[in-house]
């Protein structure tokens, strides 16, 4: 579903070499269709750098980026919109805060898709949205017409998975979607990516500060450092991790895990 050939990412090229940043260094990943990638490393390791390269948030400097066989590489972000459903840290940046519950669905409805003059809402779309929103058992299925700003920061962040997986993307990306949100929130928005995920097999690459998630969700497990990919497991392998490992894994690749993983573990 998703291939990172030889990919590479410099920052402030245009200083010296001991200054510039090299975020990606080469990093090559096959992802097969339905995996369940929960990515993992330090501050620095290039985790959200990865996201914003598939994303189409800045250019490479080398490197190839295909997805379902399409060469996306030098294709602009808001083309591969009709490709990626994206969930962000911050709750407030997957939603217009200014419009109701109804017309955000409404909106992540018709991305990726031309627009035209007919009616913005149908009775079915409704009936259809209420049903969702009952599935996030947060009392959102009654207030449609509610503003979304006006939700907590976990009932906003659920909303948006939602609009990120309403038409299923070919690619979902979920980075540190959870972080800003309390536990007993975070525990919610957790259950509730997993579920839709695993239901709908969507290709999914969720980057996680949290050591526990990070081995409890999905069937394959990358670990990132100073750019590069220095483990990737999965299968039986990955379901009998343990917390104990991965920080063995950290120390034996001389990799300093931050104070946020192992606040999280």
């Amino acid at each position: 579903m998703l291939e990172i050939k030889n990919v590479t990412k410099i920052f402030n090229k245009e200083l010296s070499a001991d200054e510039r940043r090299v975020a990606l260094d080469n990093v090559s990943i096959t992802i097969n269709d339905g995996d369940f990638i929960t990515v993992i490393g330090g501050n620095g390791s290039g985790k959200s750098t990865l996201m914003n390269s598939i994303s189409g948030v800045f250019p490479l400097d080398a490197g190839e980026i295909l997805i379902d066989g399409v060469d996306m590489t030098h294709m602009p972000e808001y083309e591969r919109a009709k490709f990626l459903g994206r969930v962000f840290q911050d709750p407030h940046m997957g939603t217009c805060g200014n419009m109701s519950i109804l017309e955000n669905l409404e909106l992540a409805k018709r991305r990726g898709k031309k627009r035209g003059l007919r009616w913005g809402f149908t009775k079915e779309d409704e009936e259809k949205y209420v049903e969702l929103l009952k599935g996030l058992d947060l009392g959102l299925e009654t207030r449609l017409s509610q503003k979304v700003g006006l939700l907590s920061g976990g009932q906003r962040q659920a909303v948006t998975l939602l609009m990120a997986t309403l038409i299923t993307p070919k690619l979902l990306l979920l980075d540190e979607h959870t972080a800003a949100l309390d536990p007993k929130t975070a525990k919610t928005v957790l259950t509730l990516t997993n579920e839709i995920v695993t239901k709908e097999n969507i290709t999914t690459l969720m980057i996680t500060h949290n050591m526990n998630d990070a081995i409890k969700y999905g069937n394959r497990l990358i670990m990132l450092d100073h750019g590069h990919v220095i483990l990737d497991i999965a299968g039986e392998e990955k379901k009998n991790l343990t917390i104990k490992d991965l920080l063995k894994l950290f120390e034996d690749s001389s990799v300093e895990a931050s104070d946020s993983l192992l606040l999280n573990k």
